[in-house]
């Protein structure tokens, strides 16, 4: 038979309108009275568990609004976590973290440490960010000693067992609080956690079981690559520490502009410039690639400044589908001439004169504009 649970806000002997405060101060009174290294009395531990049952929920804003809302049904199948043994603080969960502080427990001062990720940066010019390019990086990191292998001891001699944890790593102190007496376990001072003690330091790196170095490292930029890309490199970083894996590389990648290519996503952009006559009659244009070759263009009669015109292909590689590129596009820039001879100009003005035709709100055409503005 199955005990129904009883309202937490009974449990604590609050209202429904208890502020945090209150709330906690319930708590604090009610765990001194029921703790079970301090109340012996048969019913003492199911009664503390359910103090702290409540506590966890109401005094963790969500779980209380949701408790307000749905009740018990609202806190799943089991409710909160809930009293987990009485033999170390640690088991209690957070809860006495945030009364009374860490260091009751905790990961063992020689776990596995997972090494520092590194991060450096390459230039690459507008060429070698499109077509890919490979790069010779110079890294400085730690590594392990050559000479110990990161014992850190000399080779040929064994450290011994730290004489005040007894190889432990961690030393153990009784401490009163107002719940009793507990023990506080600590990472031992003498030997770091290690539990041994190094008597003879290898003479390369005095110890450490590691030194600096500057390392050659050869990486492929791969086509397509975007300007504050970072490329990751797999265990290149810092080795870890206590048998860890090492971290990573992180390549950021910056690339120059170019004098006449532009980039918008996988498509290259380019200018060209065209006279007058080019734009109304229309012409062929031979116009550079990056891939160093030229590439003819079919400009119709009566373009536009303005007007983008695309080469298909001719564009940055896709980064993952190499066989694939974007196009080229060439935006076509129309070019007024500065000056003209008497000839050229007498010739504007007879061919200005055969097509002017005033348009909507008085608009004369753009010959008639070259006509003002050569008159004037």
């Amino acid at each position: 038979m199955t005990t129904k649970k009883r309202d937490y806000y009974e449990v604590l002997g609050i209202s429904r309108d208890a502020t945090e405060e209150e709330i906690r101060k319930a708590f604090r009174k009610l765990a001194l009275e029921f703790h079970p290294d301090r109340n012996k009395t048969e019913g003492a531990a199911e009664k503390f568990k359910e103090v702290n049952e409540a506590y966890q929920v109401l005094s963790d804003a969500g779980k209380r609004a949701e408790y307000d809302r749905y009740g018990h049904a609202g806190m799943g199948q089991n409710g909160a976590r809930g009293f987990e043994g009485f033999d170390t603080f640690g088991g209690f969960g957070d809860i006495f973290d945030a009364f009374f502080g860490a260091g009751l427990g905790g990961r063992s001062a020689t776990a596995a440490v997972r090494g520092s990720d590194l991060q450096d940066t390459v230039t690459l010019d507008f060429e070698e960010a499109v077509f890919g390019v490979e790069k010779e990086l110079q890294i400085a990191r730690t590594e392990l000693c050559e000479q110990c292998k990161g014992a850190r001891s000399e080779p040929g001699s064994t450290p011994v067992r730290c004489s005040n944890c007894g190889g432990a790593g961690q030393v153990r102190r009784s401490q009163h609080s107002m719940f009793g007496q507990f023990v506080q376990v600590s990472t031992c001072g003498t030997c770091g956690g290690e539990g041994k003690v190094i008597t003879s330091p290898c003479s390369k790196c005095r110890g450490a079981g590691r030194e600096r170095k500057s390392r050659r490292m050869a990486v492929t930029i791969p086509a397509g690559i975007e300007g504050d890309s970072r490329l990751r490199l797999s265990g290149e970083g810092e080795p870890g520490n206590f048998g860890g894996g090492p971290g990573d590389l992180y390549v950021v990648v910056r690339v120059k502009p170019h004098p006449f290519f532009t980039r918008e996503g996988n498509d290259l952009v380019c200018a060209q410039q065209i006279n007058i006559a080019q734009a109304a009659l229309g012409t062929t244009l031979k116009v550079p690639t990056l891939d160093g070759e030229e590439a003819e263009l079919e400009i119709p009669a009566a373009t536009q400044t303005g007007s983008t015109f695309r080469l298909k292909g001719k564009g940055v590689p896709y980064l993952r589908e190499r066989r694939r590129r974007g196009d080229q596009l060439v935006k076509i820039v129309v070019v007024t001439p500065k000056t003209l001879t008497e000839k050229q100009k007498r010739l504007v003005e007879e061919l200005a004169a055969t097509l002017e035709q005033p348009g909507q709100n008085g608009d004369k055409g753009w010959f008639g504009k070259i006509k003002d503005s050569l008159s004037g």
